[in-house]
């Protein structure tokens, strides 16, 4: 058996699989069953673009890969269901570091509650990663960017700002607070919150992945619709105080516009309607465009080719 078969057989071996998967790992491709509209989302992640082997070990990258990933079923208010994931390295990596790569992406899809179901490998001259996801809305239907309305609230779950400041901090050379700088690493994505927010009654949603500003730009967009930021709704962490102080950089700046936090924000009919855990942080209106207490933020997302 071929050294690269031999690798796949190892890293697939007694993968579990859930009562959606009809037809896991072995075939040419997988079969699972949807009660609903099945959803899915594609993310690639670059070896120096969306990660740093001095920053992160093999295991946090495989459990990225798959985190950003779900995120975005998610944030369709689906369930997810399953990933597929696609590798490609380096010659002469060791195979040591695909199966602690392969270990990260199991524990992710086991927090997830999704079942890996197949993927390629593939050589080149930096590690990519590109995982495909797959949801099921069932009775539901998906939750878009395009619905939020006038007098909506605006509400988020999960963490804001953590990934931005430990991204910072890596930056710097700093490997501490170990808090944000872990969330940099892999994000705590908040599972289960996109069908409760669908369950809800939520008119619009998506995770938060180029930066608070920017996402909710996108839903102000295709809504036809404006959305005001109440700051001091936003939480600051201590750690992101710290990494400020270290920076010079303003805390709110990596809550506002720091990126990969993949929480999730929604739009919500009234205040009463936001589920428990949700916070509101502002209110949808006429116009167009995000401000933060009225005014047009300084703050900026992430754009690959600015």
């Amino acid at each position: 058996m071929s050294a690269e078969f031999d690798l796949i057989r190892a890293i697939t071996a007694d993968l579990p699989k859930s009562d959606k998967v009809t037809l896991g790992v072995g075939d040419d491709a997988a079969a699972l069953r949807f009660d609903g509209d099945a959803v899915v989302s594609t993310d690639m992640m670059v070896e120096n673009v969306h990660f740093k082997q001095a920053w992160s070990s093999a295991h946090d990258i495989g459990r990225k890969a798959v985190a950003v990933n779900v995120s975005d079923i998610e944030a369709m208010g689906a369930v997810p269901t399953a990933v597929v994931v696609a590798l490609a390295v380096p010659r002469d990596l060791e195979r040591a570091w695909i199966i602690e790569f392969s270990a990260g992406v199991r524990e992710e899809c086991d927090r997830a509650g999704v079942s890996l179901v197949g993927g390629d490998m593939s050589r080149s001259e930096v590690i990519v990663a590109c995982v495909t996801a797959l949801g099921d809305v069932a009775s539901r239907r998906p939750v878009t960017r395009a619905g939020a309305r006038a007098g909506d609230v605006v509400a988020v779950v999960g963490k804001l700002g953590w990934a931005g400041a430990g991204f910072a901090a890596l930056s710097r050379g700093f490997r501490s607070p170990k808090d944000v700088v872990d969330e940099a690493r892999c994000p705590e994505v908040p599972y289960g919150q996109g069908v409760v927010a669908s369950d809800a009654g939520a008119t619009s949603m998506m995770d938060i992945s180029d930066g608070l500003v920017q996402d909710l730009g996108h839903i102000a967009e295709l809504s036809g619709v404006a959305i005001d930021i109440d700051a001091a709704t936003l939480e600051v962490s201590e750690p992101m105080a710290r990494v400020g102080a270290a920076t010079g950089k303003a805390p709110l700046t990596f809550v506002l516009g720091g990126g990969e936090d993949h929480a999730l924000a929604a739009t919500f009919p009234d205040a009463d309607d936001v589920p428990e855990g949700w916070r509101v942080i502002g209110r949808v209106q006429e116009g167009s465009g995000v401000t933060v207490d009225g005014e047009e933020p300084e703050v900026t997302g992430w754009d690959h080719f600015a």
